[in-house]
């Protein structure tokens, strides 16, 4: 999601991927629990954590809001080396980078036509990877998620394919709608040399939160 697939934590700056979560193991014959329901990002939130972008060894402070259906991340600030904002604001995505290493141009970009409606209908065709534990404090028992956008479409069998935007979320086991971690990966994660950024929620909370469009966003 630009931004919202739209994150995962390491130590407080991000465990190696491979150590980041435990997933679950079966033995044969025992039986499988039915696959939960995928993600749903709901209409009002607040949550607190940090952007996490390892090949540039940066972690700033974030916050993500929802209010009424809209939501915006704020990654950094004046501060920091690294401050942007994303936003679904009445049925646009807007996407804002104050300060990137090596950018020079800051415009507002707009993708028109894109809701909370359009977001959650992606999410429900997510691939289900497993239940896992982050091994953090606290530790968080988790759904874990692959969402994504590869072009072409095309049957299975030896075509060329690019995996234009993926993500990989993680949200609580007992509420689809608490978001705990989220890997991207693609074209979304342009300015980063790896192309893949994390965010990793430390508290996420159902309450109404604080939207709030940019003036140079405005139309």
């Amino acid at each position: 999601m630009v931004a919202l697939v739209l994150a995962a934590p390491l130590p407080v700056a991000a465990a190696p991927r491979t150590a980041a979560a435990r997933q679950e193991t079966t033995t044969p014959g025992t039986p499988t629990a039915p696959t939960p329901p995928p993600p749903r990002l709901p209409r009002d939130f607040h949550g607190t954590g940090k952007w996490i972008v390892r090949d540039l060894d940066i972690t700033v402070p974030f916050t993500w809001d929802g209010r009424d259906g809209d939501s915006q991340m704020t990654a950094g600030g004046p501060q920091y080396p690294i401050w942007f904002t994303n936003l679904i604001h009445h049925g646009t995505l807007y996407t804002l980078t104050y300060k990137w290493p090596g950018l020079t141009e800051h415009p507002c970009s707009r993708i028109p036509g894109f809701s909370l409606e359009d977001l959650n209908r992606g999410l429900e065709g997510s691939r289900f990877v497993g239940r896992e534990t982050l091994r953090r404090t606290p530790q968080r028992q988790v759904n874990h998620w692959r969402v994504g956008v590869v072009l072409p479409q095309l049957p299975p069998g030896n075509h060329p394919r690019l995996p234009l935007a993926l993500g990989d979320v993680y949200v609580d086991e007992n509420d689809r709608g608490t978001f705990w971690q989220v890997l991207q990966f693609g074209v979304q994660n342009l300015y980063d040399p790896e192309l893949d950024e994390w965010l990793v929620m430390d508290t996420f909370e159902h309450r109404p939160g604080t939207v709030t469009l940019p003036h140079r966003c405005t139309p």
